[in-house]
């Protein structure tokens, strides 16, 4: 042994009788990890990832300066008092004054479900990582501090935004100059409260890439970037989750430490226990619902159905509490989430069947179906403010107004139209001679709070409320119909053909060809149609009336008034988040529901 080199003993020490030729070319085989792992097979494949990125790098800053940013602006503006100018940090109190204690439910689902998110990905990511060798689970310490980096770079924004707003005031008095705004952006950029915190979020950033490419050199797979992005979205779901428990749970403790003092009890733990309970049970009815179309015994099938019928019910009687803790926040929030659902409801199913309707009849080989195509198509490409201008002069409350002047011919008196703010079914029921309606139709035993709650709700939408819903679904029929003649098109026509042979009358193809061939068409014009009426605008400010009473303001314009005439800022932000999370339960709900029954073919 000491007649040898180091190399040579330890080479004996570790391959035994190997000779060291053998060794050599057993080395020179294997090349080491580096080139390995930047093969020229890899930096191809990594130059056509740049190239890729580059190319949609635009496009992506893009949709972030003008889609992303702003709904992150508006999130930091719901949560200070903004009236015109920035005020101080308020939390939550904009969400629990406009929906109240319904915001503590809310933050426990959006908590809960990101925990469920981070296990959903975790189970994923296990299943995925056992066809890799054991090193693969090394990509979560990557993943770790990309996670760290996002979470101190929202951080740093956070308290970057107050010092980048305050350049407004701080050149008031000034000539506005390009070169006064960027010594201004610099001196928020280096203010003493903002560098630590950029130099963290530029340590921890550089520290992940380090990591990440250590961690892929040490364990080298063409998927440790996925790996890593999936790793850190996991940690990103946990921090999220856990810290809207966080949030939760000291708003609650805030809440109670404050109704000792005013001696009032805020109720918030049993309406929390009473939401998710009934979510809970609206969830397990649903699954047995579901179960109960497989099975093949009738005595089971049936004892599934009532089951499910059972459990629905006691979701929703624990469910109706929500009404009333919305109810006990912002009253013109309630209304306007009221007339928009009246509004969608009215709207939506007559609209596409309608549309559906005209689609097929104009599908026929008839005489001028195209100059008929163009005229329904019309009202669509025809400017909103003239369109709903010639409803309002048609809909006048003049007794010689147009539709007035048509009643007065079959003996009808006189409507108030867009003046009028009862209920439709409420004026039907006064007509047929029903007084006191709907309270002769409920109950007395129901609790005085639903009772009022549902009375109020089966008046139905108001006359004024009605005439903007003819409006609506006489400039969008078009729109429909055209979207539904190409749906028409894609239907092979082997097919009703096959069937006509076969003796099906035009009712049958209908029926169980060109309707569920048409699913994915209706899904998606069902989705925009409903989207489309809970963002709807134009035309109900131009046809809304004050005599109304507001019984035609939807939500959109509530949150318009909340910001353009009252200017609360940071509480429209609030109202309009509210919104964009109604739109998303419904987008949700729809694609579960109606998504699920689409046939594409």
């Amino acid at each position: 042994m000491a007649g040898r080199s180091l190399p040579t003993a330890l080479q004996t020490s570790l391959f035994g009788t190997w000779t060291r030729q053998q060794i050599m070319q057993v080395t020179e085989s294997r090349p080491p990890p580096w080139n390995r792992y930047f093969s020229a097979r890899r930096r191809r494949h990594l130059r056509e990832y740049a190239t890729g990125y580059l190319m949609i790098s635009p496009a992506l800053l893009l949709i972030f300066l003008f889609g992303i940013f702003p709904v992150l602006f508006a999130l930091y503006v719901s949560l200070h008092k903004w009236r015109i100018v920035r005020g101080d940090f308020i939390g939550l109190d904009h969400y629990l004054a406009a929906i109240a204690n319904l915001t503590y439910i809310l933050l426990l689902f959006l908590g809960v479900g990101a925990l469920i998110g981070a296990y959903i990905l975790l189970r994923n990511l296990r299943r995925d990582l056992q066809a890799e060798p054991k090193g693969a689970w090394l990509q979560a310490i990557p993943g770790l501090l990309f996670a760290a980096a996002t979470v101190s770079f929202f951080r740093w924004a956070f308290f970057f935004m107050p010092e980048f707003l305050d350049i407004a005031t701080k050149m008031r008095g000034q000539e506005r100059t390009r070169e006064l705004f960027i010594r201004l952006l610099g001196e928020a950029f280096a203010a003493e409260s903002i560098i630590p915190l950029w130099r963290t979020f530029v340590f921890i950033l550089i520290a992940a890439i380090l990591v990440g490419i250590v961690a892929a050199i040490i364990q080298p797979s063409s998927r440790n970037p996925g790996y890593q992005a999936r790793f850190a979205i996991l940690w990103l779901s946990l921090v999220i989750g856990l810290g809207l428990l966080y949030v939760l749970f000291q708003g609650v403790q805030s809440a109670y430490a404050s109704a000792v003092e005013t001696g009032e009890d805020p109720g918030i733990w049993p309406q929390m226990v009473a939401v998710v309970s009934g979510v809970i049970l609206l969830g397990a009815a649903w699954l047995l619902w579901r179960s109960a179309e497989g099975q093949t015994s009738n005595r089971s099938f049936i004892l599934r159905l009532l089951g499910s019928i059972a459990l629905m019910v006691g979701g929703v009687l624990l469910i109706v509490e929500i009404p009333t803790i919305v109810a006990s926040g912002d009253e013109g929030l309630w209304n306007g989430l009221k007339v928009t659902v009246f509004f969608s409801l009215g709207t939506v199913p007559i609209q596409l069947t309608i549309a559906l309707f005209l689609a097929v009849l104009l599908f026929q080989k008839l005489r001028g179906s195209e100059a008929f195509r163009i005229m329904y198509f019309l009202p669509y490409v025809t400017p909103v403010i003239a369109t709903a201008t010639v409803f309002r002069f048609l809909f006048s409350d003049r007794k010689s107004a147009p539709i007035n002047t048509i009643l007065s011919w079959i003996g009808v008196k006189p409507q108030l139209w867009l003046r009028e703010p009862d209920g439709i079914f409420a004026i039907l029921a006064a007509g047929l001679g029903i007084e006191n309606f709907p309270e002769v139709l409920l109950p007395q035993w129901l609790p005085l709070h639903l009772h009022a709650t549902l009375a109020d709700w089966m008046t139905g939408p108001s006359m004024a409320l009605m005439v903007i819903i003819t409006l609506s679904i006489w400039m969008f029929v078009g729109y429909n119909v055209v979207i539904y003649l190409a749906g028409l098109g894609n239907i092979p026509a082997e097919l009703t053909e096959a069937a006509q042979i076969d003796g099906a009358n035009r009712w049958a193809v209908f029926r169980h060809i060109t309707f569920p061939l048409l699913s994915p068409t209706t899904y998606f014009l069902s989705l925009l149609a409903v989207m489309g009426t809970f963002k709807a605008f134009n035309t109900i400010w131009v046809m809304r009336i004050g005599q109304a009473l507001g019984t035609t303001d939807t939500l959109s314009v509530v949150i318009f008034e909340e910001f353009f005439q009252k200017s609360r800022y940071g509480y429209a932000s609030a109202l309009a988040f509210v919104l964009f999370g109604i739109i998303l339960c419904l987008t949700f709900v729809n694609s579960r529901l109606q998504g699920s029954r689409v046939f594409y073919g």
